[in-house]
């Protein structure tokens, strides 16, 4: 009996082995299809970073935006990308850098000006913050509230140190486009 057994499952196991493993899935083909599946354009590397920062994952960001500049090169956007998540990963030095090269790309970038003031702040600038949030406000025609609530803090912080703001909000990451970044200060 238990030789019968096995004999049968031996010929079911060699029968679907030899069954095709192309064409469309169905009841009696439980194969997937075979071939392969061409995508004619990928999803802008910005976007993909963006929606990361979005919800916290700045190393998977910064992959994205890596992946952006190999496309798009190391335009003003991608600079700036790459800045804000390098700073949110803690490398501030990086980050300087990165958006100060923003910045000699296009001087009139009111994000990378912010972001680069929040990168000051972080580093204890606050004189040299308050400067770069004003040239960010300026430059946005004090249409950002995230800018303004950053060069004010800036200019607190920059007339006394030991400053905190209410709540304990802390400047803010913004970028080209409607969504933004929030960089919160530890509790104090």
């Amino acid at each position: 009996m238990r030789q019968n057994w096995l004999a049968l499952c031996l010929i079911a196991t060699t029968i679907a082995a030899c069954a095709p493993a192309g064409g469309v899935r169905t009841s009696e083909n439980p194969f997937p299809p075979a071939g392969r599946v061409d995508i004619d354009e990928a999803v802008d590397g910005l976007i993909v970073g963006h929606r990361l920062m979005a919800v916290g994952q700045y190393e998977l960001a910064l992959k994205a935006y890596f992946r952006a500049a190999g496309d798009q090169g190391l335009n003003v956007d991608v600079l700036s990308a790459l800045g804000s998540a390098n700073l949110r990963l803690g490398r501030l030095g990086q980050a300087e850098d990165l958006l100060r090269r923003a910045i000699e790309e296009d001087e009139e970038f009111p994000a990378a000006w912010n972001n680069l003031g929040v990168v000051l702040m972080e580093r204890g600038e606050f004189g040299e913050a308050s400067r770069v949030f004003r040239t960010a406000f300026a430059l946005d025609s004090g249409e950002s509230a995230e800018i303004r609530d950053n060069l004010a803090l800036a200019v607190a912080k920059r007339d006394n140190p030991d400053y905190v703001a209410p709540n304990n909000d802390g400047p803010q990451l913004v970028r080209r486009g409607s969504g933004r970044y929030i960089l919160l200060d530890a509790p104090v």
